[in-house]
């Protein structure tokens, strides 16, 4: 795929990518006999049957017994069909708890709410939390604003609902990964513009922002790693067509396009130093802060895309599982 830079792109000067971590490295081997970095359009049906994104079982979901599992059928938005929701609700909670609202990743063009929960069980389970989690459609059959509507649909439904699933309506927590990641951050702007539902926080893992692909970081790491430079145009064309890098970018398509980031919820982001997503996550930040939010950042050093999933036993991936998880309990005892 050729990528189109923005009319006001400046020439960017690349130096090497950073070192991934040694240990990481040798899971990126592996990894990369069957998730290359680049992904071209003509590979998402190869992608999308790819063994890597086979159905989490029930018995998975419910992580020994501890969750409750039930899937609603609620409706979607205005004009469009109803949306999934699979929730996971602690056995031995009988008052409401706090809520994980979780949107998958997959780059806009893969997954599904069953893996999307799965990263976020445990981190739940010793909260004593709920996971909602929501199945929005993929791009490119269905393009911006399709997914982002999808997700808030099931924000308002679950935040309606919040007593009939056993869930403190005021403790909701977006969440999500890469896309999901991005996803969630943009739920977060329609929640404030839109008066909808009082959010707890947003927790952003690797989130995709910035669909112009125009960092130093994306440059870095152009055909290396997980989910590339030309990976990301595939996921971002996908979604926006031939919009994608323009002047017209809907912020809810691409939250790093959002001119105003004051009055959101409290943020936990990070991202490792070696991906793609590494400066326009640390902008997002920056620029949170800018506007007199809360953010939290942490940059994983030698982390690729996705290393706490594909990697969970290296000991930077157990680090950077539990920087959340303590944010998530300071977060939730204010």
């Amino acid at each position: 795929m050729t990528h189109t830079p923005r009319a006001d792109a400046q020439p960017v000067s690349v130096g090497p990518p950073p070192p991934f971590d040694p240990e990481l490295a040798a899971s990126l081997d592996a990894i990369g006999k069957d998730l290359p970095p680049s992904l071209l359009p003509d590979m998402i049906p190869v992608l999308r049957n790819s063994p890597m994104l086979e159905p989490v079982s029930d018995e998975l979901l419910s992580l020994g017994g501890t969750f409750e599992i039930e899937d609603r059928t609620v409706p979607g938005p205005q004009g469009a069909p109803d949306i999934s929701l699979l929730i996971l609700r602690p056995k031995e909670k009988a008052e409401p708890v706090p809520a994980l609202y979780v949107m998958h990743g997959g780059g806009m063009i893969v997954g599904e709410r069953r893996g999307g929960a799965r990263g976020f069980l445990e981190t739940a389970r010793q909260l004593g939390a709920a996971v909602v989690s929501v199945e929005y459609r993929l791009a490119p059959e269905h393009p911006h604003p399709a997914p982002v509507e999808d997700c808030y649909a099931g924000l308002l439904w679950t935040a309606a609902h919040a007593a009939d699933i056993g869930v403190d309506p005021g403790r909701i927590v977006l969440a999500g990964a890469s896309a999901g990641g991005g996803l969630a951050a943009a739920v977060a702007l329609m929640a404030r513009d839109r008066g909808g539902p009082r959010l707890a926080g947003q927790l952003l893992l690797c989130p995709m922002l910035d669909d112009r692909n125009d960092t130093l970081s994306s440059h870095q790491m152009a055909g290396i790693g997980v989910w590339d430079r030309t990976a990301n145009d595939t996921g971002w064309t996908a979604l926006l067509g031939e919009a994608r890098g323009g002047p017209d970018v809907s912020p809810y398509a691409a939250p790093a396009r959002a001119e105003d980031l004051s009055g959101l919820p409290p943020a936990f982001i990070d991202v490792g130093s070696a991906e793609t997503f590494r400066d326009e996550d640390i902008a997002y930040a920056s620029r949170l802060w800018q506007a007199g939010g809360s953010a939290e950042l942490h940059v994983w050093p030698g982390g690729f895309h996705g290393f706490t999933n594909m990697a969970p036993q290296a000991a930077l991936s157990r680090e950077a599982q539990e920087a959340p998880l303590r944010w998530l309990r300071r977060l939730l005892a204010r």
